[in-house]
């Protein structure tokens, strides 16, 4: 299946979840897009529902069903919750992290910073949006590459960032300090929906 391309806030509306985390789409009109989209049904059987719930995490990160179940099985192989270590590995994602730290203000725009060759993991240059950080990972903008307008637009936009990451204004590198804890991550993602969807 291709990558969606198509309008976020269409999306965020017919979930009824801000897919970019900001509220943003949902803040003038939150019924589901159509002509009639405010008076359709919205009850949803268990199947449904749990549908809705992993295209809602889908999309959020941005990911093609192929590499979203790859996720879901790597994460089976954890020890731990596999919802939670689903969400781990997720946040893990070198272009998440990049939209973590602030250097873009959408995980499309992280993606496309990673895709042209502008970010660093420990000093090389990685152009793989996949690429599974480590804690301890250090992930700058290339050296070259430090006055990009789009990237120092962001940071100034960006108000507050996640704990598990850390950011050197000096040096325009972020950290990834450790593994996300469940209460850091988004709490309108109901994850055990998603393993049921793939175990039913």
């Amino acid at each position: 299946m291709s990558r969606y391309t198509g309008s976020v806030y269409r999306k965020a509306r017919r979930f009824g979840f801000s897919v970019t985390e900001t509220g943003k789409e949902l803040a003038k009109r939150k019924n589901i897009p159509g002509q009639h989209g405010g008076d359709r049904q919205k009850k949803l059987s268990d199947y449904g529902t749990q549908l809705l719930e992993k295209q809602k995490v889908r999309f959020m990160y941005n990911l093609t069903e192929k590499q979203f179940r790859k996720t879901f099985d790597e994460a089976a192989k954890l020890n731990g919750v596999h919802g939670e270590n689903l969400l781990k590995l997720l946040e893990s994602r070198l272009d998440n992290l990049v939209y973590r730290i602030g250097f873009a203000t959408t995980r499309k725009g992280a993606r496309q910073l990673v895709n042209h060759g502008h970010i660093t993991v420990n000093g090389k240059k990685v152009d793989i949006p996949s690429y599974r950080c480590k804690p301890n990972d250090v992930i700058a903008i290339k050296e070259n590459d430090k006055d990009l307008a789009v990237v120092k637009a962001s940071l100034e936009n960006k108000h507050s960032r996640v704990e598990f990451v850390t950011y050197d204004e000096n040096k325009m590198a972020g950290t990834y300090v450790r593994y996300p804890e469940r209460s850091e991550l988004n709490a309108d993602i109901n994850e055990s929906l998603v393993v049921e969807f793939y175990n039913r």
